[in-house]
């Protein structure tokens, strides 16, 4: 004090010690305020630490989006595989990002879901069903398309900025059956061929279902087709 006056309180100074011992585990960024790292002093595990660094320089976020990623458990929803791949620093891939369980917010607390309640629920509150995703964009919704005779509609129709592919996805309000995989990579295999230009990659398909409130990632022999699972209890 009697070199510097006090203009630092004491939150601040015990602030720059934590700060001193952070330092030694992740090097410091000159992206990160403070308020950053008071948000990541609170967190224990190093390798979850690194993940929402890495988001802060990537996506420029502030201290309430940092804290909003972190409320809504984003690293823990990412699966074990893609985790991994972080701490390694392999190269990732377009399922690696995508959230299990995607959180949808069910703001009129329906209690009986129904596919087109669950995509009008998605659709009203558009950007933080993107934000689950991350690096996809929006191209339409009931996407209408014509097999032989017939019109189909692809419930959303996504485009993956980073990979370079389309994304179908198809929502449902039950667990996973064997006819969903079919529908959707019939509606896959439509986009490559009508939609999708030489230069992009082949179309992805995700399937969004809900099975007995546990939310994990079901087995599909297609590589291609994902399968999350959607949590409409946390934010209701």
């Amino acid at each position: 004090m009697r070199e510097l006056g006090n203009k630092y309180s004491v939150r601040y100074l015990f602030d720059m010690r934590k700060l001193y011992l952070f330092s030694k585990v992740h090097p410091l960024d000159a992206l990160l305020t403070i308020s950053h790292y008071r948000i990541l002093f609170t967190i224990k595990n190093d390798d979850e630490i690194n993940y929402y660094i890495d988001q802060i320089k990537i996506l420029n976020l502030g201290k309430r989006e940092l804290l909003n990623k972190i409320k809504s458990r984003e690293y823990e929803r990412l699966s074990e595989k893609t985790k991994e791949k972080i701490k390694l620093q392999e190269k990732n891939e377009v399922q690696d990002f995508i959230k299990n369980p995607i959180l949808i917010k069910n703001e009129y607390g329906y209690e009986k879901i129904t596919e087109r309640i669950l995509q009008k629920l998605i659709l009203e509150d558009l950007e933080r069903f993107m934000k689950e995703l991350e690096g996809f964009c929006f191209i339409a919704s009931e996407h209408k398309i014509k097999m032989g005779d017939r019109y189909n509609y692809i419930d959303l129709l996504l485009f993956n900025i980073k990979y370079n592919c389309y994304v179908v996805i198809e929502l449902k309000v039950t667990e996973l059956r064997k006819e969903y995989i079919g529908q959707i990579t019939t509606y896959m295999h439509y986009i490559d061929k009508n939609v999708r230009s030489i230069n992009q990659e082949k179309t992805i398909g995700i399937i969004i279902v809900r099975k007995d409130n546990k939310f994990i990632m079901e087995y599909c022999s297609d590589e291609r087709v994902y399968q999350p699972t959607y949590d409409l209890t946390y934010f209701t």
